[in-house]
């Protein structure tokens, strides 16, 4: 039985029922599907609160020591395109799909949009200098995402891992398909993602920041689109309005950009790390813009719902509250989305981070959604 066919079977028999989230590491019981959490006031499910925040950053350095000691690469020239198995454990019941990553060269590239009526979140255009890193080649697809979702049954006995104390995702109503793009997480949900699959697989991974997102799209082109100016030709590589039959399509089906990475336009938008704000306030080199509220975060490339000037390489949206629609956790930690149009890729830089600095890429602090 394949894994999307395990995963609506699992939820079948639960009736979608009785889920155990863990938030900031401490077990929170969520009811059945639409009735209010049993977490505890959200107040004392900040990280703000030192005993959560101490028990988070223990497991973060937990994590850091083991990808400190399995780092090989150290230069640039040793970065080659590789495969990644994150579940090869025969204890485990949903072994994920392989996907690869490719390597990114350094460099600086000019940020935002030089086109005319450019819209004014795309502008003004600057240089931006960025370290090297690797990039997945395609979007997070459901066989890679759902042995996250869940890896409460995903293990066959006791023996715990370091992966199993992370967070996990409330499970999103709607088809999960083979091969398709993972849709309707929160950017929260994202950042735990790369946690739990960095301790699975003793690499460091996060969400791209928006200019390591735009860089890697633009593949060393300046024009509106990797593939030049004309949106005529945008079927060729991407999924978007006009030729996606009004939903997601498989991963990698749609030419690469210059670079190899596939789907970068359309599809599904995809999640990065940033906050949504003017690029007055970034710094020119790997600048990231911490967001500083639940909303708006940046979504970047648009997707099979948005029209061909939604999918150019400058284009940016903010997500927004309206998009909050998580039955079990509303005004607490925000899992998932009524946005079946929101992805996403992760990356993986060359140096790794300290461990306070993997602390902030995993947990963003503004995950509760207190004013809604």
């Amino acid at each position: 039985m394949g894994t999307m066919n395990t995963a609506r079977k699992l939820d079948l028999e639960r009736g979608k029922g009785l889920q155990l989230l863990f938030v900031g590491g401490v077990m929170a019981v969520s009811l059945i599907l639409g009735q209010r959490s049993a977490c505890a006031d959200p107040a004392k499910t900040e990280l703000s609160d030192p005993a959560l925040r101490a028990k988070e950053m223990a497991l973060v350095m937990e994590i850091h020591k083991k990808i400190v000691a399995n780092s090989k690469e150290t230069t640039e020239t040793a970065m080659k395109k590789y495969r990644v198995v994150p579940l090869e454990d025969p204890t485990l019941k949903m072994p994920a799909t392989p996907f690869f990553m490719l390597p990114i060269k350094g460099g600086s590239f000019t940020m935002g949009s030089r086109e005319p009526k450019s819209d004014p979140p795309e502008v003004p255009a600057h240089t931006v200098t960025l370290d090297p890193f690797w990039m997945q080649q395609c979007e997070v697809t459901w066989n890679e995402y759902a042995p996250f979702m869940y890896h409460d049954w995903n293990r066959q006995n006791k023996q715990k891992t370091l992966a199993d104390a992370i967070v996990y995702p409330t499970k999103p109503l709607i088809e999960r398909e083979d091969g398709f793009p993972a849709v309707s997480m929160s950017q929260h949900a994202a950042n735990k993602y790369c946690q739990w699959l960095s301790a699975r697989t003793g690499h460091f991974y996060r969400l791209p920041t928006e200019a390591e997102w735009e860089y890697a799209c633009r593949a060393g082109t300046e024009s509106a689109y990797s593939f030049g100016d004309n949106p005529a030709d945008l079927g060729q590589y991407g999924w978007f309005k006009e030729n996606s039959n009004g939903k997601s399509q498989r991963v990698g089906k749609k030419l690469p950009n210059p670079w190899g990475l596939h789907d970068m336009h359309g599809n599904v938008a995809e999640w990065t790390l940033d906050g949504f704000a003017k690029y007055e306030k970034a710094p020119a080199k790997n600048p990231w813009i911490r967001g500083t509220d639940t909303y708006p975060h940046a979504v970047r490339g648009g997707s099979w719902d948005d029209p061909a000037e939604l999918c150019r390489s400058a284009s940016r949206q903010p997500s927004d509250r309206s998009w909050n629609q998580d039955p079990i956790l509303r005004q607490k930690a925000v899992w998932i989305l009524e946005r079946p149009t929101v992805g996403f890729r992760v990356v993986r830089p060359l140096k790794a981070p300290t461990a306070e600095e993997m602390f902030r890429y995993w947990n963003n602090e503004v995950e509760f959604d207190l004013n809604k």
